[in-house]
């Protein structure tokens, strides 16, 4: 059992002086009863309060947040504005940090989950559990039919071997939306596949966008906003989503981001 302090820490209340400031002020009840001791241990069956409020998402966070050009995957400052500066101030001090499941570079957009359980960003990008990830790729000249045949083959004969690399790609399916341009469903993540792959066979990706992850779509979700999912959501044996009978989570919009220019 976690000690009052260390827990709220967690939460992004506060550094553990900060919230040990705030438990003095009494502004935190356990049980009912406005705590004495930052000390005191804490079990799952306690109601919690600060400020008269429940506990911000004390169960853990999951989102899935349609990301917009400009923004990082990172938590280095010095990499420029980043997808966590869309999130509220006290989800960005949480412990573990709130991260994304797997990244998207710079310029790619789309769908992007971000959460606190070291736990599920793990199972989630491991390649042995083969979750599909489709991506739309706009390209920098048109390809031929034969270019067309050709590519499609080499990327789901498992033998494509990256600059760089041993291991050749796991097997991928690609499907032709017009000469420019294509969708490819990946099972694995490696450091900018899609465009490497793509470069491999003489074509340079202008755009891309992430249209889905798993069972998991933007819809109309707004770029720079994000929904919240359930904890368990991928524990669902049918892989139950937004369309599985309950109501869908509110959708929130994060703060504008100008990124910095070059």
């Amino acid at each position: 059992m976690p000690r009052l302090d260390q827990f709220l820490a967690s939460l992004g209340y506060g550094s553990r002086r900060e919230v040990r400031s705030l438990i003095a002020a009494g502004r935190a009840t356990v049980r009912g009863a406005p705590a004495a001791d930052p000390g005191e241990k804490i079990s799952d069956d306690d109601e919690v309060q600060v400020d008269g409020q429940p506990l911000d998402h004390p169960d853990g966070l999951l989102l899935m947040l349609h990301k917009p050009a400009g923004l990082v995957c990172s938590h280095d400052a010095r990499e420029g504005p980043s997808v966590y500066d869309l999130l509220p101030p006290r989800w960005r001090r949480r412990h573990p940090p709130v991260t994304s499941i797997g990244r998207l570079d710079k310029e790619t957009t789309g769908l992007l989950l971000l959460t606190d359980q070291t736990i599920l960003v793990h199972r989630l990008t491991s390649p042995r559990h083969k979750v599909p990830k489709t991506y739309r790729a706009g390209l920098d000249r048109e390809v031929t039919a034969a270019q067309a045949e050709e590519i499609t083959a080499v990327f789901a004969g498992g033998t494509l071997v990256l600059d760089g690399e041993r291991e050749p790609c796991k097997p991928a399916e690609l499907r032709w939306r017009d000469p420019r341009s294509a969708e490819l469903i990946l099972h694995e993540g490696r450091y900018h596949q899609v465009r490497r792959m793509f470069a491999s066979r003489g074509c340079t990706v202008v755009s891309l966008h992430r249209e889905r992850f798993g069972p998991l779509e933007l819809g109309g979700l707004s770029p720079g906003a994000w929904r919240e999912l359930p904890m368990d959501f991928f524990s669902r044996e049918d892989g139950a989503g937004p369309g599985d009978g309950k109501p869908a989570p509110a959708v929130h919009r994060g703060k504008q981001i100008h990124p910095r220019q070059p």
